[in-house]
């Protein structure tokens, strides 16, 4: 969907500072957010839901909040689409069930063992297909004029524009229908496009800009 999300090309945001000394978090309370969004998997809840969720921020609360606070209110919400927890905890800042009702904790997991957690219960994108692709390796594609009111992956910036068919990576599950509970598998491709095409100040520029683009973002030439 379109919305406040989506920065990329936009002017008038300031620089993108990109010196911030190498650390992933700038406060402790960020590293465990990122810790409690690995481990909390919330059946029936994509990634791609979970991103149209994020995506729903009102702009003046999106732009006022830190990366990892957004991260937090979008986990609030599906927790509480979920069952898991009420509003009222969130607001009360703990369980508000009898210590009696609460099952026994799990024992706390070394870094290695979540390692091994992960690996055992990974679950890939990709699958095979018997659908050929559509477009060829060096064919010029053009990518869709409009978005929609749902997820997706097809960034503002990109609309519209001729790219090359850079390399195909085979088929992936679609995220504009994951975020609706729909798992299919459409081909996914490398596109390049020169950085002229995407922003016309940049005329003269060599610059190339590569996206990783769905079959049905794209149409022929």
């Amino acid at each position: 969907m379109d919305g406040i999300h989506d920065l990329g090309g936009k002017q008038g945001y300031g620089p993108v500072d990109v010196d911030d000394g190498g650390s992933p978090f700038h406060h402790d309370w960020e590293g465990r957010e990122w810790g409690i969004a690995q481990c909390a998997r919330t059946p029936g809840i994509t990634i791609d839901w979970w991103r149209h969720c994020r995506e729903l921020i009102v702009p003046e609360d999106y732009l006022a909040r830190p990366y990892f606070d957004s991260w937090a209110q979008t986990d609030f919400a599906t927790y509480i689409e979920a069952g898991w927890i009420t509003l009222a905890e969130v607001d009360a800042g703990r369980s508000l069930d009898s210590a009696d009702a609460r099952p026994e904790p799990p024992p706390a997991l070394t870094f290695e063992q979540v390692l091994d957690e992960d690996r055992a219960h990974a679950h890939r994108f990709d699958a095979e297909t018997d659908t050929p692709p559509k477009f060829d390796v060096g064919q010029k594609v053009r990518t869709l004029a409009h978005g929609h009111a749902g997820h997706t992956r097809l960034p503002q910036y990109a609309r519209n524009h001729v790219g090359i068919v850079h390399a195909l990576h085979g088929a992936h599950v679609f995220p504009d229908l994951s975020a609706q509970g729909r798992e299919i598998h459409q081909h996914c491709y490398s596109i390049e496009f020169s950085a002229a095409e995407l922003w016309p100040e940049a005329k003269g520029s060599r610059d190339k800009v590569f996206l990783d683009l769905w079959e049905a973002y794209l149409g022929e030439v």
